[in-house]
């Protein structure tokens, strides 16, 4: 797809390169972003900046055992190719994938990768992003300006996870790690292993340990809920068998999925006990233990689908119990030892390697500092609209997907959303695009993001002050729920009020007051 030739433009004493659309991210977000711009603004120019020397984002993040997905490739793959693998895919399938996206579209031309950005400042007297960065490479100054802004670069902190400052961690003589920054040159076979945490890493990492490892112990503050299930889909299978081609096949099981998913959402909410008991009925056939002791270590405190529902194929985390390679140990960790830690209940337990998978740091706009004609953003004084555009920030989307439906589902979404809004506003000539509050928002009560009773992983609570605010009415909050955005977003009146088009709000003539 032939897109537009970047500029070069004079801007203080470096010479910038000039876009009209900068896309910061080549992680799953920033590709398929890129993708739909190609097919939808074939005219439009673009560059996507990249901190890291390759793409990937989070699939290249992580290296620890077993690294894989936690949703199905159906879903998670992009609407436009395939995925032919098995459901749940490993980290380098799924980088696989995405190199084959970029190979097949030619969007490697349009990365330009060891760029960490500085600064983003938008000047409304020329409608422009000047985005500043810095090359990895050489330490070089590089200034990109841009008409729009996509953000894709994800929600939390690449280079520093989460990692509590537990007592007497100077103290431990064996190796800690957290997750995130796993080192796979790390040899743990015939190691004794702990691993400080149970939610989405914990339940990938643990049953890779125990297959070479001496014995793995899981210590946790409160259990999480796991979804057993083989690594394979029936239907899709099903229809290969009888000659579908692949793409009816990619079509179809994705409305399957996502159906089942629509169901399962909502039987969370309606009948959370039911739920609970049929995920403890897997856990059974998987094991094959009709006893299997659920209580205390495996029996969690909040609703289903209040935390993410960790995947567990072919129960693989069960088996390892059952099998003996497996301990759980739910307590608070009191402090490390010498040879390990010990909990408050008194619990010593000694390891050789000390695994955190304690989660991660949020990190609002990739920790960018970004001004607006020269005053600084604090993005928790904002407002978002529909979680992706937020007021007094113009021509700027951000990508910010699904807790409990595939992230990939909004890339694909918000894509079609951004291409339809640039072309509206090269069909009203318009330079400059925002949103406000209505008349009708006038006192509306503005919160958190979320609320905790809806979702509450602790990453998300201990950053919601990082997060803009959001409103009682549906536009004004990302409402996590694909099955009313599918239909809501593509139905977006783009002349709707709380749109303002070079300061003036759609329907009327007269420009905003300032």
């Amino acid at each position: 797809m032939a897109t537009a030739a970047v500029q070069d433009t004079r801007n203080s004493d470096t010479a910038a390169t000039h876009v009209d659309v900068l896309i910061v991210g080549a992680g799953i977000s920033g590709i398929g972003s890129a993708y739909h711009l190609q097919e939808q603004c074939p005219g439009k120019s673009y560059v996507i900046l990249e901190m890291k020397d390759t793409f990937g984002g989070t699939w290249e993040t992580h290296k620890y055992p077993g690294v894989r997905s936690d949703s199905d490739l159906y879903t998670f793959g992009y609407r436009f190719k395939p995925w032919v693998g098995t459901p749940i895919a490993s980290a380098q399938a799924i980088l696989d994938y995405m190199g084959e996206v970029i190979e097949e579209n030619g969007i490697g031309q349009h990365i330009r990768y060891g760029h960490r950005i500085t600064r983003a400042s938008w000047d409304s007297k020329a409608n422009l992003w000047t985005i500043e960065a810095t090359r990895n490479s050489d330490g070089a100054r590089a200034v990109f300006t841009a008409n729009f802004l996509w953000m894709c670069q994800g929600y939390y902190d690449h280079e520093t996870p989460y990692m509590p400052d537990w007592p007497g961690m100077d103290r431990y003589k064996g190796k800690l790690i957290h997750a995130q920054l796993w080192d796979p040159k790390i040899d743990y076979k015939g190691k004794r292993i702990l691993v400080i945490g149970s939610g989405a890493t914990a339940a990938t990492v643990i049953p890779e340990f125990a297959k070479e490892a001496a014995h793995v112990t899981m210590l946790q503050r409160s259990p999480t809920y796991f979804y057993c299930s083989e690594n394979k889909n029936e239907l899709a299978d099903r229809l290969r068998e009888v000659g579908i081609d692949e793409p009816t096949v990619h079509r179809v099981v994705r409305a399957q999925i996502m159906h089942d998913q629509d169901l399962m959402t909502k039987r969370c909410q309606s009948e959370p006990d039911v739920v609970f008991e049929e995920l403890k009925m897997l856990v059974r056939a998987f094991t094959g233990k009709e006893d299997f002791p659920f209580e205390p270590h495996f029996t969690p405190k909040y609703r289903v689908w209040q935390q993410r529902l960790a995947f567990c194929p072919e129960g693989d985390v069960f088996k390892a119990v059952v099998d003996g390679k497996l301990s759980a140990v739910t307590d608070e960790l009191e402090t490390f030892t010498e040879t390990g830690v010990r909990t408050k209940g008194g619990v010593e337990i000694e390891a050789d390697i000390i695994v955190a998978a304690t989660g991660f740091n949020l990190l609002m706009m990739g920790g960018i500092p970004f001004y607006v004609d020269g005053k600084e953003i604090d993005w928790h004084e904002t407002v978002n609209y529909r979680g992706m555009m937020f007021t007094g920030v113009p021509n700027m989307v951000w990508v910010m997907g699904y807790f409990r439906a595939s992230w990939t589902l909004r890339v694909d979404m918000l894509g079609d959303f951004v291409c339809n809004l640039l072309n509206h506003m090269d069909a009203k000539g318009a330079k400059r695009v925002e949103v406000a509050l209505r008349d009708e928002d006038k006192g509306m009560a503005l919160s958190d993001w979320i609320e905790a009773e809806n979702f509450n992983p602790g990453y998300l609570m201990r950053g919601l002050k990082k997060l803009p605010q959001r409103g009682d009415k549906p536009e004004w909050r990302h409402n996590q729920d694909y099955w009313a955005e599918r239909d809501e977003i593509p139905a977006t009146n783009l002349e709707g009020s709380e749109f303002l088009y070079d300061g003036v709000r759609a329907g009327q003539r007269q420009p905003e007051p300032a």
